[in-house]
């Protein structure tokens, strides 16, 4: 029997962008309170009896977050290139974290960038 451990954590922040080319209001400068999910998966448990210390996860995803809260993020360089939509926030994100939390045992698997309450995309890494 094969098994994955699922942890998650839920932050917030707070930016105003604009979608190039999107051709609604939505183009035009506007801001969210995204609500943000972390999820990761891990195999095995640690000595302590967890995949990972949740607020390790929490001061990851608080760092990262620091970098973008209450800023305008078409002027951050990735969303200069990527235009700032709920996916691409997402996948930043998990890319982001990914750097700072994987290992062999344990991996960032998805990250939700709720723009609404009832509006999200999320970015998932489907292999590993």
């Amino acid at each position: 029997m094969k098994h994955i451990y699922e942890l998650k954590v839920i932050s917030d922040f707070a930016a105003a962008h604009n979608l190039r080319n999107f051709r609604g209001k939505c183009e035009q400068l506007h801001g969210h309170n995204w609500k943000i999910e972390v999820v990761l998966r891990g195999r095995e448990l640690d000595a302590s009896g967890v995949v990972v210390d949740f607020s390790e996860v929490k001061e990851a995803t608080r760092q990262l977050l620091a970098e973008i809260d209450h800023k305008y993020l078409n002027d951050i360089p990735y969303f200069a290139v990527h235009n700032p939509s709920s996916e691409n926030i997402a996948r930043f994100l998990l890319e982001r974290l990914g750097e700072r939390l994987d290992n062999g045992n344990r991996w960032v698997h998805s990250v939700t960038a709720w723009e609404s309450g009832d509006a999200c995309a999320t970015y998932i890494v489907t292999e590993r």
